[in-house]
C-alpha cells in the first residue's frame, strides 16, 4: 500500500473510531483516554480538529455520512456546509422531503444536488426551499418527483439562473406553460432530461426551447406524444449546438423533423428515432445529403479527423418503412456507425428487412474470414 493510500485509510479509521468512543462516554472524557493526538495536537473536543483534517476526512466518506457529521456541532456545520459543492440525496428513502428543508439552509454553495427517487417524497416547498438558498446550483436532478406541481418550476426560474443541466424526467404534472416560464430565465441549458413529461413537453414547450435556450447540447424526449414536427422543428431552428436528441416514442413526428436536424444541427452526434414509425427513406438520405455537401468545410477545419465527426449513434428500431439501400448509404456515410458485434452504435432491432446492411468494419471481418477459409482449402 502506497504511503498517501495508508494515510487516507488512517485518517478513516480515526474518524470512524473517535466518534464512537465518544458516543459511549457521553462525551465527557474527551476522543480517547486523556485525549487525542494528531501531529502534535490534543484533541479532547470536537472542536479541537482542525478544519483542513476535518475537511480531509469528511471528503473519504459518503454524502449519508457527511449529513450526519455536519450535526456534530456549529463548528463541524459551518465547515462542511460551506465547503461542499456536490450533494447526492437519493440514498433517502422515506424523509427526503424533510430533509431537504433542514439542509438546504445550509449548504447555500451547491452546484450539483442529486434528488432521485425510487417512490415520490419530494414537494413543492422543498424545491422553493433549494431556490431560496441554493442560488449557485448549476446542475439538478429531480426525476420521478411525481408529487411536485407547475410551483417547483417557477421556483427553479427564480432561484437558478446559471442552471446548466436539469433532469425532471418522469415528472408528469408539469405543464408546458411552465416549462416555457423556465427557459426565459434559465437560459444557460445545455442538457435538459424530460423523458415522460407527457403534459410539458409539448410543442409549445420546444418552441420555447428553441427561443430561449441557444446553448443546449442534449435533450431527452422519450415517450412525449404530444411533440410533434413543429416543436422540433422549432428546436432545431433554434439550437445549433445539439448533440445529442432522444425523440424515442415520439409517433406523430415525420421526415421533416430529421431534415430540419440534419440541416440546423451539425454536431449532432446522437439520434434516437426508436418507434418513430413515421420515419422513412426521405429522412435518412437527408442526412446523408448534409453530411456529403459539408464534407469539404468540414474535412478543411478538422485536418484529417472528419471520419472522427458526424452521428456517432444512431437507433431507428421498430422504424419499418425504411429500407436497406437508404440505411446502408447512411452507414457508408457515417464512418462511427458500427452494426458490427460489441460496437452496434447504428441499432436496428424489430427491422427484418434491415439485416443486410452492414457498416465497413463488418464487411471487412467477413472478408477476411472469408480468405482465410479460402486460403485454409
Amino acid at each position: 500500500m502506497s504511503g498517501e493510500a495508508k494515510g487516507r485509510r488512517e485518517d478513516l479509521n480515526l474518524f470512524s473510531e473517535k466518534p464512537m468512543m465518544l458516543a459511549f462516554d457521553g462525551g465527557k472524557r474527551g476522543i480517547g483516554a486523556g485525549g487525542g493526538e494528531i501531529e502534535g495536537l490534543v484533541i479532547t473536543e470536537w472542536k479541537d480538529i482542525r478544519m483542513e483534517l476535518l475537511l480531509r476526512l469528511v471528503s473519504l466518506v459518503d454524502d449519508r455520512t457527511l449529513i450526519i457529521a455536519s450535526g456534530v456541532c456549529s463548528g463541524w456545520r459551518d465547515a462542511i456546509c460551506s465547503g461542499r459543492t456536490h450533494l447526492c440525496l437519493s440514498w433517502c428513502k422515506n424523509n427526503m422531503n424533510n430533509l431537504v428543508l433542514s439542509l438546504a439552509p445550509k449548504f447555500t454553495k451547491l452546484q450539483t444536488l442529486v434528488l432521485r427517487q425510487d417512490k415520490p417524497q419530494l414537494e413543492d416547498n422543498a424545491v422553493e426551499t433549494i431556490a431560496n438558498y441554493c442560488h449557485d446550483l448549476q446542475d439538478l436532478d429531480l426525476s420521478k418527483s411525481f408529487k411536485l406541481s407547475d410551483l417547483s418550476l417557477y421556483a427553479l426560474a427564480h432561484g437558478f439562473p446559471n442552471l446548466t443541466k436539469l433532469n425532471i424526467s418522469g415528472c408528469t404534472a408539469f405543464s408546458d406553460v411552465s416549462l416555457e416560464y423556465l427557459t426565459e430565465f434559465c437560459r444557460k441549458l445545455k442538457i435538459l432530461n424530460l423523458c415522460g413529461c407527457v403534459n410539458g413537453a409539448t410543442d409549445r414547450a420546444l418552441q420555447a426551447i428553441g427561443r430561449n435556450c441557444s446553448q443546449l447540447q442534449s435533450l431527452n424526449l422519450g415517450w412525449c406524444e404530444n411533440v410533434s414536427d413543429v416543436g422540433v422543428m422549432s428546436l432545431a431552428n433554434g439550437c445549433p449546438d445539439l448533440r445529442t436528441l432522444d425523440l424515442c416514442g415520439c409517433v406523430c413526428i415525420t421526415d421533416d423533423s430529421v431534415i430540419a436536424l440534419a440541416n440546423r444541427c451539425p454536431r449532432l452526434r446522437s439520434l434516437c428515432l426508436y418507434y418513430c414509425r413515421n420515419i422513412t427513406d426521405r429522412a435518412m438520405y437527408s442526412l446523408v445529403h448534409n453530411r456529403v455537401k459539408n464534407k469539404p468545410a468540414m474535412w478543411e477545419s478538422l485536418k484529417g479527423r472528419y471520419d472522427e465527426e458526424g452521428l456517432k449513434s444512431l437507433n431507428i428500431s421498430q422504424c419499418t418503412a425504411i429500407t436497406p439501400l437508404a440505411v446502408q448509404a447512411l452507414c457508408d456515410s457515417f464512418p462511427a456507425l458500427h452494426t458490427c458485434s460489441g460496437r452496434h452504435s447504428l441499432v436496428m432491432s424489430g427491422c427484418s428487412n434491415l439485416t443486410s446492411v452492414h457498416c465497413a468494419c463488418a464487411v471487412q471481418a467477413h472478408q477476411t474470414a472469408s480468405s482465410i477459409t479460402y486460403s485454409a482449402h
